[in-house]
């Protein structure tokens, strides 16, 4: 499959939220579009937090390409480890009709590779423990499971 991942722009916003609607994500439950803006806005203030797009090329119909795929990467300072940086990989999402074709696949490959850019010495993320097909395509990719996840719903 021909893919481009990028850095999303403001213009991709409305693409990312069909994405987070999906029911394994937010089902449906998703900012508007205006609240989306803002936050986005935001992102400039963590130098270290970006959202990153995978796009197939619409054959030639238009100029853009298709979002298929988003994640977030935030790569962290740290004091501990001697300071070397550490990097969290969120809200990976790929459109029904296109996965198991690679878009996750290329989109972790794209992760793991900025963040050994960056000097980090682990890459992690977390996963609902009722995805079990999640799990195992983390593992393909050879993340391992370790420790625990802990949350409080606030």
């Amino acid at each position: 499959m021909n893919l481009l991942i990028r850095e999303a722009t403001a213009q991709d916003l409305q693409h990312i939220l069909q994405l987070y609607a999906q029911p394994a994500m937010d089902n449906g439950k998703v900012l508007s579009l205006q609240e989306a803006e803002r936050l986005f806005a935001q992102f400039s203030l963590y130098p270290s937090y970006r959202l990153f797009v995978a796009c197939q090329p619409d054959n030639g119909l238009a100029p853009d390409h298709e979002v298929i795929g988003t994640y977030a990467l935030l790569v962290m300072h740290n004091l501990a480890h001697q300071g070397t940086p550490s990097a969290i990989v969120e809200d990976v999402v790929v459109s029904a009709e296109h996965q198991s074709l690679g878009v996750g696949r290329a989109m972790m490959a794209h992760a793991m590779s900025l963040a050994r850019e960056a000097g980090c010495y682990k890459l992690v993320l977390s996963s609902n423990q009722k995805r079990v097909g999640a799990h195992a395509f983390y593992e393909s990719l050879g993340f391992q499971r370790h420790g625990f996840s802990f949350l409080i719903e606030m």
